[in-house]
């Protein structure tokens, strides 16, 4: 298991009028799972091939255990990565493409067909070792690339994409999958995609990134209660934003004043709810129950497990995520109760 650290990471490509990644700075802990997350072309390929020494940085270090790999070729780095589109070689068996690596370090045939029969039941392809890539399904070509990468027993993982290109039965075995794998081995993995459910699933942190700058990491929780921005809260879903002020523990804004978590800081800014953090409340408004507002349901859209409710509360607007039996109760125009869980409000800054 090693630590991987970026100290002020940034690419520029040639004839580019801004970087592609700029100025990252991030540390994978030994045997953690971290996510870069982000729409496409924000960077975050960029980064993991800056690590996997196939691009070469404009600035900025890259660290293994303390020491900088930059010098490195990528055969040395002690990195592997698997990309989105696999690249198995199309002439080899399943089994010679999982021992390439072995058989590149000139190991005895035997421990390389020891090693490869083994990782391929632990990647569930037993069996299919003499099978050609176009003989196997997406799925089954995936593992095929994870088996291939991971029996070399690299200090770093890269996954680019890993489920992007499979069904979503197939997204969820091969999640499974990986989490077990890792698990297993221990070894830091830094998984790219543009998924935030997906990131929010596997990984121990998150690193979001977006126009090629680190905007927030730390573990999947606190992206939903504790965005960095407005910005922030808008990748993982969050839809209110009340602008005011706060002090003395209190929110004031056009819903009223509302009561904050110990520790909010005061001065001016933007109030921000999760939707599914929204109560409903059949009682009267009531202080003593913590931020009761009464407000009158606009709109009704039924998700299947949830139906978000447009509500409004004078000019100002207010999604909810509420269970189809509650919103089954509810008619358009109707004024109903809501609370807002003080432990669920967050002040983003400005």
């Amino acid at each position: 298991m090693s630590i991987l650290t970026l100290n002020h990471l940034s690419k520029t490509y040639p004839g580019a009028a801004r970087p592609a990644l700029d100025r990252l700075s991030l540390t994978l802990p030994s045997g953690s799972l971290t996510a870069l997350l982000g729409p496409s072309g924000c960077g975050k390929t960029t980064a993991m091939k800056l690590i996997a020494g196939l691009l070469d940085p404009t600035s900025g270090d890259i660290a293994l255990d303390g020491q900088s790999i930059l010098s490195l070729p990528p055969d040395r780095r002690g990195t592997v990565m698997v990309f989105q589109n696999h690249l198995l070689f199309p002439f080899m068996t399943l089994a010679e493409n999982v021992g390439f690596g072995l058989r590149m370090r000139r190991l005895p045939a035997t421990r390389i067909a020891r090693e490869t029969d083994a990782m391929l039941a632990r990647v569930h392809l037993t069996g299919l070792g003499d099978r050609r890539p176009a003989d196997l399904s997406g799925g089954q070509q995936q593992r095929a690339a994870l088996a291939r990468a991971l029996i070399l027993r690299p200090k770093l993982l890269l996954l680019d994409e890993p489920l992007s290109n499979l069904d979503a039965h197939l997204r969820g075995e091969m999640r499974a999958l990986i989490l077990d794998l890792h698990r297993d081995t221990g070894i830091t993995t830094l998984v790219v995609t543009h998924d935030q459910q997906e990131a929010v699933v596997m990984a121990d942190q998150i690193a979001l990134i977006l126009d090629g700058k680190l905007r927030q990491s730390g573990p999947p929780a606190t992206f939903y209660t504790r965005p960095a921005d407005a910005e922030v809260a808008r990748f993982f879903g969050g839809v209110n934003f009340i602008p005011g002020h706060a002090g003395a523990g209190l929110f004031h804004s056009p819903l009223g004043p509302l009561r904050l978590p110990d520790g909010a800081p005061p001065g001016k800014g933007t109030l921000t709810i999760r939707p599914e953090a929204i109560r409903l409340d059949s009682a009267a408004p009531d202080s003593r129950s913590g931020n009761s507002l009464t407000v009158t349901v606009t709109d009704r859209s039924f998700l299947g497990t949830q139906t978000r409710l447009g509500l409004a509360h004078g000019t100002t607007r207010l999604e909810a995520l509420v269970t189809p039996a509650e919103a089954s109760l509810l008619q358009i125009g109707q004024p109903v109760t809501v609370i807002l869980p003080p432990a669920a409000l967050w002040v983003l800054p400005g």
